[in-house]
């Protein structure tokens, strides 16, 4: 008697295994593609991270652009100008011009959601066109971080933003989650 539910088991278990088998061999006989280059690699993650924070910029209703989890901590906006000012301190340097003066644009500056969102884009896309500009051989170029005053190679610099705007992005996800929504990368895909 125990064998039946056993064999049922083993056999259903069995019928699961075998697409899976199917698919790896399918995986043997295609060819392996090559790795990206250097500054594709960087660039992919960068419009990465860029994509999902303009989504909540985009996304985010915009009467709860002000809304703080604490007052003492930043509003939903100025998350989103904090994590999209600092990708200047990697963009200006790497294109030759110095780092903004102030650490955070300021909220009045940039009133409306789209302001926001328009401010967001331009970061992002600006911090594209200098990996693009630098190409593979410039990833290696060095650049000085005025804050550690220390030589960083490009790729390491950008590496740290696309980072730095991560932890926004989850600090941004509990935002949404406080608002009793859900974030856009949350959802299910279409």
């Amino acid at each position: 008697m125990m064998k039946l539910p056993f064999l049922a088991v083993t056999l259903f278990a069995a019928t699961l295994a075998l697409p899976a088998h199917a698919q790896d061999a399918m995986k043997k006989d295609t060819p392996i593609k090559p790795p990206d280059s250097p500054s594709k690699a960087v660039l992919n993650a960068w419009n990465d991270v860029g994509r999902k924070l303009t989504a909540m910029a985009e996304d985010f209703p915009e009467d709860k652009y002000d809304m703080k989890p604490t007052p003492a901590q930043r509003s939903f906006a100025e998350q989103l100008l904090h994590a999209a000012g600092a990708n200047y301190y990697f963009t200006n340097p790497v294109m030759g011009q110095k780092p903004p003066a102030g650490e955070d644009p300021k909220r009045d500056q940039y009133k409306t959601k789209a302001d926001v969102v328009a401010f967001v884009k331009k970061s992002f896309a600006d911090g594209a066109a200098a990996i693009q500009a630098k190409g593979d051989k410039g990833m290696s170029d060095l650049i000085v971080d005025p804050f550690a005053h220390q030589q960083f190679r490009i790729s390491d610099m950008a590496y740290g933003l696309i980072e730095h705007c991560g932890e926004h992005y989850g600090q941004l996800v509990g935002y949404y989650r406080m608002a009793g929504l859900v974030p856009p990368e949350s959802r299910p895909k279409k």
